[in-house]
């Protein structure tokens, strides 16, 4: 908190001073990692089926560390220090630096997570989201760095033509950079 508080006009309103998530991304990565076992799951009516986390009857501590304007390395810091205190045994960092990532010795999340391994706490750390060549990031060799990952399922769909011509499509979800920077949805399809 003290980062934001440092940084931002102490005026304007933050989502939440609490852990409490106000973007979904730590609950999604939450329930990624611990995620209780759930029966007849699907997306918009396609890939039916369960689904649960890596380590389901895992306990969940959670820190703060980003706000909507961003995180700060003070913040950062001070969680891999309140993990450490409260005894947990794995920290799991879904965010990262902007590639390249630059020197281990000036980045929050790699001296961190040093200080965090000699302690014996294991650290898992996102690859980044960028999917460029070189874009790679929280690569420092005291951590597990992980990335993509792969479905169980497809998204089948039938499509109907006038003529009563009847096709079976499998649905990809893709991510594509358009060219302004920004990430889009792709969708396509193979019979």
């Amino acid at each position: 908190m003290s980062g934001y508080e440092a940084e931002e006009d102490s005026a304007r309103i933050v989502s939440f001073r609490s852990p409490r998530d106000s973007s979904g991304h730590g609950s999604h990565t939450a329930s990624t990692a611990a995620g209780r076992y759930v029966t007849n799951v699907n997306y918009k009516g396609l890939a039916a089926g369960g689904a649960r986390g890596g380590a389901p009857m895992a306990r969940i501590a959670v820190y703060k560390t980003c706000w909507d304007s961003g995180c700060y390395d003070v913040d950062l810091l001070a969680a891999f220090d309140d993990a450490i205190r409260d005894g947990v045994h794995l920290l799991s960092v879904s965010l990262g630096p902007d590639a390249p990532q630059g020197d281990y010795f000036k980045d929050a999340i790699s001296i961190g997570s040093f200080h965090a391994a000699s302690h014996g706490v294991l650290v898992v750390a996102s690859v980044g989201n960028a999917g460029d060549r070189g874009s790679a990031t929280n690569l420092a060799p005291w951590m597990i760095t992980v990335g993509a990952s792969s479905m169980d399922r497809d998204f089948a769909s039938d499509i109907v033509l006038g003529n009563d011509t009847k096709f079976t499509v499998k649905i990809f979800l893709h991510l594509l950079k358009n060219v302004c920077g920004k990430w889009q949805s792709l969708i396509s399809s193979q019979s």
